[in-house]
């Protein structure tokens, strides 16, 4: 990754909208597929903490889905 991971408690985090999540959502289930890396059942939670919102495949913040879009991006410029 040419860039230090992004952490729950980025500020960024906080201007993430239900439906940019959801977009990202479709982008890991089309990059993660050739990798094995399926979530079908991920969704946006409506859930926020402390105004940062989660995503439901374990109460994962919105950062987790970024870092690993992140990576997956990364190997597909290799």
């Amino acid at each position: 990754m040419n860039r230090e991971p992004l952490t729950p408690h980025d500020p960024i985090l906080r201007t993430c909208t239900e439906p940019e999540v959801t977009v990202l959502l479709r982008e890991l289930h089309e990059a993660g597929r050739p990798f094995g890396i399926l979530w079908g059942s991920a969704v946006v939670d409506g859930t926020t903490i402390d105004g940062r919102m989660l995503v439901n495949f374990g109460h994962a913040p919105v950062s987790t889905l970024l870092n690993l879009l992140d990576l997956l991006r990364e190997t597909d410029r290799k």
